[in-house]
């Protein structure tokens, strides 16, 4: 296993910087129902705000992944690929051994507290769900989130998982003194769809009542519908019922994301496909021949009748939140922000 090729992306050090070493690994099993099968590379990470690479199509420029590798096994996880980095398996490994930066929470409130750090917007959930089932046993969000609150830095945490909810109170919290945007991903309600493409997670109707539960206490929740699969989850009346029941949830927003195929989470789709649906096999390759999106035309078909839907049951697109700027400790409410200071950043939308 390569742990020193994890170079440090900020270019904070030297490009050839591992992240962690060798030396810092402790793995572990767990024989219980939940983990029995996974093993949890145990880490301590020297670095854990990552900048984002310039050419990304991604809205946000920082990122906190304190997970590699996810338990939800999504077949058309884009994420796969990064275990490639580890010489990990990118289809069965990236599902089953998952490196846990233990120390994330430390070392996100020492980095935040740098005068280099100028309090940018940080966007979670990314990468890999922090969410997902280790961190029942792990805890670190709830205190990278106070790390976050304390520090009134903005962030965003996009999830399927339920777990959310158990930090609900913290995330009240950091809403009072900074923008936080939480989004919940759900494509689909298909139940037969969801058992074969997105085994590990809960089911979307558990994740649509995080969504309830987070608008219920104050805490708007937009949706990311993702992926809209094609030829399996596409179909109209699939779109009405998954759009009905976003807005029944409460969301305050959806936004349509058609399934794209990076190399890494391609083959390991494309051999589910042709395990699971063989007649469809040769229709995803004339679809997405010219590389890992769909065409252009195909993704404005959905996203239009998804928009369509949304206005039909009340809920709109997702839109850029207003900037909040945040008063420094011991500041009144009521004398002016210092009108030469940067603006706060905006709350962003996730993908």
């Amino acid at each position: 296993m390569r742990w020193e090729n994890l170079a440090d992306p900020t270019g904070d050090r030297a490009r050839d910087a591992a992240l962690f070493g060798a030396d810092a690994v402790t793995t572990r099993t767990f024989d219980t129902p939940e983990f029995r099968g996974i093993t949890f590379h145990e880490v301590r990470a020297r670095s854990i705000v990552n900048r984002v690479p310039g050419a990304s199509r991604m809205p946000f420029e920082w990122t906190v992944n304190p997970y590699r590798g996810c338990t939800h096994a999504c077949v058309y996880c884009f994420a796969r690929k990064t275990h490639s980095y580890l010489d990990l398996d990118t289809g069965l490994g990236f599902d089953s051994q998952i490196v846990v930066k233990v120390n994330a929470p430390e070392l996100l409130r020492r980095q935040l507290a740098s005068p280099r750090w100028t309090g940018e917007h940080i966007a979670m959930g990314t990468n890999v769900d922090c969410y997902q089932r280790a961190e029942g046993r792990y805890r670190l969000m709830p205190g990278i989130i106070a790390a976050l609150r304390d520090r009134a830095n903005p962030f965003s945490i996009l999830t399927k998982g339920t777990l959310i909810l158990r930090d609900l109170d913290l995330l009240k919290q950091a809403c009072e003194v900074t923008d936080v945007g939480i989004s919940v991903s759900v494509g689909f309600t298909d139940a037969t769809l969801w058992r074969t493409v997105e085994p590990g997670t809960p089911a979307p109707e558990r994740r649509l009542e995080v969504v309830r539960v987070l608008s219920e206490h104050g805490i708007g929740c937009g949706v990311l519908m993702a992926p809209v699969i094609p030829f399996l989850g596409d179909h109209p009346e699939q779109l009405r019922a998954t759009v009905r029941a976003i807005a029944a949830s409460g969301a305050t927003s959806v936004t349509p994301l058609v399934l794209h195929l990076r190399p890494g989470a391609r083959e390991w789709f494309m051999a589910w496909l042709t395990h699971h649906h063989p007649h469809l096999v040769r229709r995803y390759e004339r679809l997405y021949a010219a590389g890992a999106y769909a065409p252009t035309w195909y993704q404005r078909r959905i996203t239009r009748q998804v928009h369509e839907l949304a206005r039909e049951y009340g809920i709109g697109p997702t839109r850029t939140g207003m900037p909040r700027r945040i008063r420094p400790a011991g500041h009144g409410p009521d004398e002016p922000l210092d009108p030469t200071a940067p603006p706060a950043p905006t709350q962003l939308t996730l993908l």
